[in-house]
């Protein structure tokens, strides 16, 4: 890996490390270049251009989350030297909110979730980037509701017509990344289930997944087996039965002491006309950005962790139902 040979041996080793010196040795100043002066960042909350509001929004959560750890749990990674590479980073992140900030006053709760980030790296510089964290684990761990929470973020932000809006197409940016992954077998093979799962074939949860399989999902959610899989899956498409899903980015790999691993970056866009988590019907045009890491074993699919944001789903629709 000749750019980064200087420093680091790998693209994971670059992640993880630059992870750790940013957060966790606190070294914000490093982003004036690790990250591209004008980077797109694409939450589900929202879009963030320029790595000084990145620099801006990490020296917040610190003093928010002052005890934040940043753990890698996988780093599935596509490319080359001469087009660049995407990193798609899963981590389990854990902090105790003890300063006053985005989540409100400091509730002294301790809260543990994952994130997962799509980062385009060309040399030792990320230029291009989408991010979730579950968000609604950690809202749900300091005490509250994804719902109200997404109600108090409308009224704080000045009420639906002022509010931060969610990320959309309607708001992206074109970044410098152009690239959808790799050919892999298993990232094929995992965009294949979402793919059918999403046409509301749920058989193939039976079909391809482990029956022992341990599925992690938004809110902090862990389920075992099929049914409550089965269960997550159909209380999302449910909500948005009509919605058009696309898969947006697919990695497959296959690594040295490790199962073969798949990345894939997807979406819904559409209206929220169907009954299922997100309640009563309201018509609503939500677009929901998603990620899905898994693993694969010799019976199928053994781990699942799928990220989306509901508090950014709730606030789509209570911007349009005016419910606040």
């Amino acid at each position: 890996m000749n750019p980064l040979s200087n420093r680091w041996k790998s693209v994971p080793d670059y992640i993880l490390e630059i992870t750790r010196e940013i957060w966790e040795e606190r070294g914000l100043e490093t982003l004036n270049h690790y990250y591209a002066p004008d980077i797109p960042m694409r939450f589900p909350e929202c879009i963030s251009i320029g790595n000084q509001r990145t620099i801006n929004g990490t020296l917040a959560t610190l003093a928010e989350f002052p005890d934040r750890e940043l753990t890698g749990e996988d780093v599935i990674w596509s490319g080359s030297d001469d087009e660049g590479y995407l990193s798609s980073h899963r981590l389990l992140t854990m902090g105790t909110h003890t300063g006053g900030g985005y989540f409100g006053p400091p509730t002294g709760k301790r809260f543990s979730i994952r994130a997962i980030a799509d980062c385009a790296v060309v040399g030792d510089q990320i230029n291009d980037e989408w991010l979730i964290r579950d968000t609604a684990g950690i809202v749900k761990q300091l005490g509250m509701e994804p719902r109200q929470f997404a109600r108090d973020l409308i009224e704080r932000e000045g009420g639906p017509e002022k509010c931060v809006k969610p990320f959309s197409p309607a708001i992206d940016v074109e970044g410098p990344y152009k690239g959808r992954g790799n050919d892999n077998e298993w990232g094929a093979r995992m965009s294949d289930i979402l793919s059918r799962m999403m046409n509301k074939d749920f058989a193939v949860i039976r079909a391809e997944y482990d029956r022992a399989v341990q599925t992690e999902h938004p809110a902090a959610t862990t389920v075992h087996s099929w049914s409550d899989t089965e269960w997550l899956w159909m209380g999302l498409r449910s909500s948005f039965p009509n919605s058009d899903f696309k898969i947006e980015h697919q990695i497959g790999r296959e690594d040295p002491m490790l199962s073969p691993r798949a990345a894939i970056r997807w979406s819904l866009s559409g209206n929220h006309d169907g009954w299922g988590m997100f309640g009563r019907p309201t018509g609503a045009e939500v677009y929901v950005m998603g990620f899905t890491h898994a693993e694969f074993g010799p019976y199928g699919l053994r781990r699942e962790w799928t990220l989306f944001d509901p508090v950014s789903i709730w606030k789509q629709i209570l911007m349009k139902t005016g419910d606040i």
